[in-house]
């Protein structure tokens, strides 16, 4: 998300770089540049003059700190116009009332809608501890009910039958006593979309959340559609007292658009950004987080926040011991390390995150062969117990059979090997007495002239 702009801006900045004040002169032609890659990235217009116009008025005549040079002063006043733009800070749901809790979810047809009220389930019920029930009161669509119904299987929501000859109205209101009944924190309700803003529609959701009265009314937009996103979101919420938006796609919109238009347009807090296509994808929306990233500043916090999600602590510590023991880092090991660094969104996922990275998570995404993982994994899996253990046993027909087997070569084979030898070497140097300075040298010893690395380059 956001390469296109990080990239323009992060070159636009350096561009300051080198004098004693920031003055009229001095910024006009790197606000241009900024007023260019904003429009670029599909932000809309009134948004784009008004945050020039305030990066304006605090850089111009501003004296330069000490510590700081005038480009990093520059960088500092983007970044804190880029937060106020998105909200300033996370706003997170408001539950605080008689449950059951009433999110009403509302949208166009297509902006993924359904998905979101899963990804929201599950959410709430892992981070929040609650216990959620979901109904649909889309009633043009069997699909979507059904969806839904599957949806919250997957993320052991309880789900609230309904069939397209009952009205939304009758259907929102026998799921809120169903929901009292089962003793349920929170209700959401799921409603119609379509492929255009229409009366009809509209009317249609005004009625339902005036009939139900919900404390939550979030309207569920595609980040792809760029500023039109923030247009629909205005047309919504003029028809209806939204409490906040969730940003879906996010991951596949490299411009940015959306994100920072949505908030300035109808002054409604983006709450969440759909990440990807599983259940589990939902962030909470950090406008601190995210203008840093955008600026290539990196987002340490959510970096941290994803690895106790989603790393294996158990697996993490079991290694740990084990090297510490003095024992050998085997290719079951490296499989673990793999499937760990995939669940972190790989190495690109990484870098993105990291301060001053941005670059190269650009370029490894570009040199990175993203099928090698799999390619190791695939070989890997085609060993037995024995070979996993000890590699060195690897002779000519071990190799053969194994690369048959995972539909590789064998030069991918030896480059798993050779790669492995290198980490166990580590894994090592890393035992012994001052194990991090070994480590970190073992890792120089990796990157071939130029960077990259055994993971990086074929």
């Amino acid at each position: 998300m956001f390469d296109n702009l990080t990239e323009r801006l992060s070159n636009t900045l350096r561009s300051i770089s080198g004098s004693a004040r920031l003055t009229e002169d001095n910024i006009q032609e790197t606000l241009r540049e900024v007023r260019m890659a904003l429009l670029e990235a599909d932000v809309a217009l009134p948004v784009v003059k008004d945050f020039i116009e305030a990066v304006k008025q605090r850089a111009v005549g501003q004296e330069v700190s000490k510590s700081l040079s005038p480009g990093q002063m520059f960088v500092k006043i983007v970044n804190d116009e880029l937060e106020n733009v998105m909200g300033q800070a996370n706003e997170s749901l408001n539950l605080a009332t008689q449950p059951p809790a009433v999110l009403l979810m509302a949208g166009l047809q297509g902006a993924g809608k359904t998905t979101s009220v899963a990804k929201l389930a599950r959410y709430l019920q892992e981070k929040e501890k609650k216990k959620v029930m979901v109904v649909s009161a889309d009633v043009y669509r069997p699909a979507a009910i059904k969806q839904l119904e599957t949806l919250a299987g997957e993320v052991g929501a309880i789900f609230f039958p309904s069939s397209i000859e009952q009205k939304p109205i009758d259907i929102a209101n026998a799921a809120i006593q169903e929901a009292k009944l089962k003793f349920a924190d929170v209700l959401i309700v799921d409603t119609a979309g379509r492929l255009a803003v229409d009366e009809a529609m509209m009317t249609e959701i005004k009625d339902l959340h005036a009939a139900i009265n919900p404390i939550e009314t979030l309207f569920v937009v595609d980040a792809m559609t760029g500023q039109d996103a923030a247009n629909t979101a205005k047309a919504f919420n003029d028809a209806l007292p939204l409490t906040g938006v969730i940003l879906t796609k996010a991951d596949a919109d490299s411009r940015g658009g959306a994100a920072l238009s949505v908030r300035h347009i109808t002054g409604k807090p983006i709450k969440f950004m759909g990440v990807g296509e599983k259940t589990e994808a939902l962030d909470p929306f950090h406008p601190d987080r995210i203008a840093s990233r955008i600026l290539g500043m990196g987002d340490v916090l959510s970096l941290i926040e994803e690895a106790e999600q989603k790393l294996d602590k158990k697996k993490a510590d079991k290694l740990a011991k084990k090297i510490k023991k003095g024992k050998k880092f085997d290719l079951e090991d490296l499989r673990d390390q793999l499937q760990q660094m995939k669940n972190m969104g790989g190495i690109t996922g990484m870098l993105d995150k990291l301060p001053g990275m941005g670059g190269m998570a650009q370029m490894a995404q570009q040199q990175v062969d993203n099928k090698m993982f799999v390619k190791m994994e695939a070989l890997i899996d085609s060993m037995t117990p024995a070979e996993r253990i000890n590699p060195d046993i690897l002779n000519g027909s071990r190799k053969r059979r194994i690369t048959m087997g995972s539909g590789t070569d064998i030069q991918d084979l030896n480059r798993l090997i050779k790669q492995h030898k290198q980490m166990a070497k580590m894994m090592k140097k890393m035992s012994k007495k001052g194990g991090m300075a070994n480590m970190m040298r073992g890792l120089g010893g990796m990157m071939p002239p130029g960077g990259g690395g055994g993971f990086l380059g074929r």
